[in-house]
């Protein structure tokens, strides 16, 4: 695979973890299931990442695309 192509997904990834520090989904889930009576709640999940790995996946990626060999 092009080490170019990967370190401009790097760079891209990087920038979208700095911009967006995370998410927030909603999951359904079964709070009694007793046979034929089920009952469900929709709770909210988060998931969060700190923006400094974004920081290391966009300097990674200038540093491989930076680093990677021209190809003709």
């Amino acid at each position: 695979m092009n080490t170019k192509l990967i370190g401009i997904a790097l760079i891209i990834l990087g920038a979208i973890m700095i911009i967006w520090t995370g998410f927030t989904y909603t999951k359904k889930e079964k709070i009694i299931d007793a046979g034929p009576i089920q009952i469900s709640a929709d709770r909210q999940k988060t998931v969060n990442w700190p923006p400094y790995l974004g920081g290391i996946l966009l300097i990674g990626g200038i540093v491989v695309v930076a680093t990677s060999k021209k190809t003709a």
